[in-house]
């Protein structure tokens, strides 16, 4: 059911480096979150929490609540999804299609996002119904391990030696589980965790957030950022130029964290050795983000016209910081 091993390499689209891109996008849920919602899902199981019928609660900005409805559908299990505004108009349509419920939070937490007050909610949800069953994926160790056994490796069996893995931080699942494989199978890889500017998942100011899929208002309970090599944020334009300007130049329709850890890599590139071997992980395709990211529009409101000038100039324009 989950496809783990599609790698495009990048060429000469990144100077000074040799990349790699693990494109997630392709599993049939469309992201790296269906190893995510079975890994959670069969670990439920295998503790008796689930039956024929069960009901399930989970928080998610998209990729995980598309890819929780498909498995839920296909397993008998009744699916809420708690979401924000900053879902896509095309992800709540993929869920409502698949038979799950969706509830839009529009309260902001204490650190100006949405993330805390969807935890709150369900929280509120499960303590009035305790048949109700919260996977959560901020906490739950099996996010983490499927991404060991799995994505991290894969990415040790096609690319061995990788001299550097960049990786995305929503959940921390990803990153956590790439963690533990690499620090076994290939201690001498970095790891460079990407965020974005807003989140607060490196201990950094909160502040607003538009792109779903990357970043939160609250660090995630499975994210240990001491086990990282390095910590890097990205501005949210700068993620929208990278994709658009990979999608303009190289062809390739990225999702939202795709430009974000791919603006990383380009900034970090000069500064690395000659012909490092950097993996970069692609959680998901372009299109949950036509209406946004791809939108000139929108693209033009929420950041700024200066975004689109800066990308008719014909380079990203990054503006992406290290810590």
């Amino acid at each position: 059911m989950v496809l783990d091993n599609v790698f495009l390499h990048l060429g000469d689209t990144v100077e000074n480096v040799d990349v790699y891109l693990k494109m997630e996008g392709l599993n049939p849920a469309g992201s790296v979150k269906l190893k995510t919602a079975v890994a959670m899902v069969e670990d439920a199981e295998q503790r008796g929490l689930l039956h024929k019928g069960s009901r399930l609660i989970e928080s998610s900005s998209g990729s995980l609540g598309i890819a929780l409805a498909m498995v839920a559908a296909a397993k008998g299990y009744l699916f809420t999804c708690v979401t924000d505004p900053n879902i896509s108009p095309h992800s709540l349509d993929v869920m409502r299609a698949l038979g799950a419920e969706t509830v839009r939070v529009d309260q902001r937490d204490a650190s100006g996002g949405f993330l805390g007050s969807r935890i709150s909610y369900i929280e509120e949800r499960v303590a009035a119904d305790p048949d109700l069953v919260w996977l959560n994926q901020y906490a739950n160790p099996a996010n983490r391990n499927v991404h060991d056994r799995c994505t991290a490796a894969a990415i040790t069996a096609e690319v061995p030696a990788a001299d550097y893995l960049f990786v995305g931080i929503g959940s921390a699942g990803t990153i956590m589980g790439c963690v533990s494989h690499f620090r076994r199978m290939s201690p001498a890889t970095r790891i460079v965790a990407v965020d974005s500017v807003g989140s607060v998942s490196f201990g950094t100011s909160a502040g607003p957030r538009f792109i779903p899929g990357i970043g939160a208002s609250r660090r995630p309970e499975l994210f240990l950022p001491e086990l990282v090599d390095e910590m890097v944020q990205v501005a949210e334009a700068d993620a929208v130029r990278t994709c658009r300007w990979m999608a303009r130049t190289r062809g390739l329709f990225a999702g939202g964290s795709t430009g974000a850890v791919m603006a990383a890599v380009i900034q970090r590139a000069p500064a690395l050795p000659a012909g490092s071997r950097i993996v970069a992980i692609s959680p998901d395709l372009g299109d949950r983000y036509a209406r946004t990211v791809y939108e000139d529009a929108w693209v033009a409101q929420t950041f700024g016209p200066q975004t689109l000038t800066a990308e008719a100039a014909g380079t990203p324009g990054l503006t992406t910081t290290r810590r």
